[in-house]
């Protein structure tokens, strides 16, 4: 072992590595240890960086010098043993302990003072240099990241351009998570069916494997995909210029799905209401039961006055509440008269002056918000969590104004959602068991049975548009007081901000998606008593 040495060659990542820099390295200490008359009796290759502790190979190495494998270690370059002073501090602790350090590309005597001494100087520089690095790393990512860049490798369903150039959406994979989102949305899938989801629609990772489900639970909750960029390291967000996959609605349903806000595993039966009603008494949830080839629902409190019901019973009651909601026909065909000659620059006026008003009242709420970190009333963390919650805001309302339909296609949705209104329950009798529990959770609060009635309270939105419109619901009615009976003396304001709720879109979407499936967007007249019993 007299002149066994170890040889340590080492490059900062793999990518480095492809080239010929750790050729290079190892020619320079072959030649060192031929004109020094020393052996090489293991190379350590190492594609690691050394400004951090916790090489594998370099400690490895220094290890078994320590157990007396060898007499010493020959690398290239004082920059290529450490960059950091612990690991400099190691290498200097070997020559302490009699082994022998060489540097095959540097005159230095490690066993003089002088040259031990200018060792370390060059050490120290190394250090520095990567500090200088690190800082003007940061200063350029934080740069990119105020420019709306995202300086990192793009996030699956989004493309790389290159430094300094903006995220493209992915023709291929884009949609798919896309869907995903969609699928998630929906509350009806875990993250375990979403991943098989994902494996059974095609969707792979960056180099072509299967996506697991430590990935999918990034990927939904990565605000990257509406449009913002936000660092888990700092916990700060930043609005980004890339165009959004997915639309903010998406993903705060995706999150609320996410906080545990709705059912997300799969049950083996996907009763019609399942986790719809609750009992009027004790406020617990209606559980459904299969019995004898029926589904019954009931309250399981001990003691509970409530009684139980079968579907086919719930189902009769829905469907006389959803009388209850259909407009009356001759109203509602004035009423798409009075839409049909809407102004189109009153119509501009109003959405672009809605959007101007949420815009300004974001950027003051930023500005206090700022406020208040600068004088010390909330800290940090506070603050990055509101600014976070205000950026999503504001990304929403930009994606609206970046997406704000035509005058014709608020005049044809708002008709289509009138149209809807003349019957909802023909539609909602096309829906599955999903879609029903849909339809009531986007139509009816306080949804619950007592005795053997079922109780629906109408949304607010459904309140204030029947409040707005003027339009009287159910059954025509004998001399009913219709308070706007004239044509165009209805809030185009008021009705087009009713109509275009997220409440109301979802509805609308609801009921686009049923016809798409069904193929059927003809709509009957309004039922008559009989026709929705016989429904029912």
């Amino acid at each position: 072992m007299n002149n066994q040495h170890f040889a340590y060659i080492r490059v900062s990542t793999v990518k480095q590595g492809e080239g010929v820099s750790l050729e290079a390295q190892r020619e320079a200490i072959e030649r060192y240890a031929f004109n020094q008359g020393l052996s090489i009796s293991r190379w350590f290759e190492e594609k690691e960086t050394a400004a951090k502790q916790g090489r594998p190979l370099f400690t490895e190495m220094i290890k078994d010098l320590k157990a007396g494998k060898a007499k010493g270690v020959i690398m290239h370059k004082i920059d290529r043993s450490a960059r950091n002073l612990r690991d400099w501090a190691t290498v200097g602790d070997l020559s302490d302990a009699g082994l022998d350090v060489h540097f095959a590309a540097e005159s230095v005597d490690f066993t003089s003072r002088g040259g031990r001494l200018t060792a370390d100087i060059q050490a120290v520089i190394a250090a520095d240099y990567i500090r200088n690095l690190r800082e003007e790393t940061i200063k350029g990512i934080n740069g990119r990241l105020k420019q709306g860049l995202y300086p990192f490798k793009a996030p699956i369903g989004y493309v790389d351009n290159g430094g300094g150039q903006l995220k493209t959406i992915c023709p291929e994979k884009g949609p798919l998570v896309k869907k995903l989102f969609e699928l998630y949305a929906s509350g009806s899938h875990s993250i375990n069916s979403l991943t098989q989801a994902a494996n059974d629609i095609g969707l792979t990772g960056a180099k072509g494997g299967k996506i697991g489900q430590s990935l999918i639970e990034r990927m939904l909750s990565n605000p990257f995909y509406i449009g913002l960029v936000h660092l888990k390291s700092r916990n700060k967000t930043y609005a980004g210029k890339h165009e959004a996959l997915v639309s903010t609605d998406t993903f705060k349903q995706v999150e609320a799905v996410r906080a545990g806000r709705y059912v997300k595993k799969r049950v083996k039966y996907q009763h019609r209401f399942r986790r719809v009603f609750r009992c009027a008494d004790c406020h617990k949830s209606f559980i459904a039961e299969r019995q004898k080839g029926h589904v019954y629902y009931r309250c399981h409190t001990p003691m509970c006055p409530s009684h139980t019901l079968r579907e086919e019973a719930i189902e009769a009651q829905v469907s006389r509440h959803f009388q209850k909601i259909c407009f009356n026909v001759k109203d509602a065909e004035q009423l798409k008269l009075a839409i049909q000659s809407w102004e189109p620059i009153e119509l501009e006026r109003g959405e672009k002056g809605r959007l101007a008003i949420q815009i300004n009242d974001i950027a003051l709420r930023k500005e206090k918000l700022l406020d208040a970190l600068i004088d010390g009333v909330i800290d940090k963390e506070i603050y990055e969590k509101r600014n976070h919650q205000l950026l999503v805001l504001e990304n929403e309302v930009n994606q609206r104004s970046a997406n704000t339909t035509t005058v014709s296609s608020i005049v044809t949705r708002a008709l289509e959602i009138v149209e809807l209104f003349k019957n909802p329950y023909f539609t909602y009798s096309l829906a599955n068991n999903d879609e029903k529990r849909q339809f009531l959770k986007i139509l009816y609060s306080n949804r619950c049975i007592r005795g053997k009635s079922v109780e629906l309270t109408k949304k607010n939105w459904l309140i204030q548009t029947q409040d707005l419109l003027g339009v009287s619901f159910g059954p025509p009615v004998p001399d009913i007081n219709r308070r706007k009976a004239e044509l165009g003396n209805w809030d185009i304001d008021g009705i087009y901000g009713a109509l275009n709720c997220p409440e109301a879109q979802s509805f609308l979407r609801l009921c686009d998606q049923i016809h798409q499936r069904e193929n059927h967007r003809d709509l009957p007249e309004t039922p008559t008593e009989d026709s929705y019993r016989e429904a029912a």
